[in-house]
């Protein structure tokens, strides 16, 4: 797909997918889209396969398209698959990384530590996504390649609580996840799998339950004691 209104379509929808922008199951109207991009129904159809081929969208007979859906069996499997997938990738990515593409990793882990320094929530996931996916280039390997990219879109929606640091402590699992990526860096630097794996989990372990607060928010601030009193009331 050339550098034309098309792909500036499809860039700026995974963006705003990403972004949370566009709410996850949410249904995408064709005529607002085709204004809003300057486009004809045709190749904005050809933009919303694209994105439903990478896993962004759902397309769906006779109801058009939809974001794709972050539900609970969704989640479930997002938390128990993630772990194998990056591992997997870490530990191959380690073995058939080449040096360009390590330059290229240092580029991204730059431009993410000065994002994540600064507060800036959007490009620090969005560089992050990039940072992972580098990774997953590195692998060399296009069945995994395939999981981690849909992997990475429901990871970086999900990392919208994480880059948005609410507490000192969250704070400090940002400044955190910077240092792991270089240390991250240094282990595909030595050709360690064994290192990289470790480390892959570890980093894994760090945003897990920061992401989880995604789906699994904090109570209602509900007076339990005075709603325990009045439970006869019902």
């Amino acid at each position: 797909m050339p550098d034309t209104k098309k792909q500036r379509c499809l860039n700026d929808l995974r963006r705003r997918i990403l972004m949370l922008d566009i709410a996850p199951g949410s249904d995408l109207d064709e005529v607002t889209l085709s204004k809003d991009y300057g486009l004809s129904r045709t190749p904005l159809r050809e933009v919303l396969q694209r994105l439903a081929g990478e896993g962004f969208l759902v397309l769906e007979v006779n109801r058009g398209a939809k974001v794709a859906s972050m539900d609970i069996d969704t989640m479930r499997t997002f938390f128990q698959t993630a772990p194998l997938i990056y591992a997997s990738i870490g530990q191959l990515a380690a073995q058939n990384r080449t040096t360009r593409q390590l330059d290229a990793l240092k580029d991204v882990q730059t431009a993410f530590a000065v994002a994540a320094r600064e507060g800036d929530a959007e490009r620090a996931a969005m560089l992050n996504h990039s940072f992972h996916r580098q990774i997953g280039e590195m692998a060399r390997n296009p069945y995994l390649m395939a999981s981690l990219g849909r992997l990475l879109i429901d990871h970086t929606r999900l990392s919208q609580t994480f880059y948005r640091p609410g507490s000192p402590i969250d704070s400090l699992r940002v400044a955190m996840a910077v240092d792991q990526h270089e240390a991250m860096i240094s282990a595909l630097e030595s050709c360690e799998p064994s290192l990289m794996t470790e480390l892959t989990l570890r980093h894994w372990d760090l945003s897990r339950d920061r992401m989880e607060d995604y789906v699994r928010p904090d109570p209602l601030p509900v007076d339990v004691v005075a709603f325990k009193a009045k439970r006869n009331a019902f």
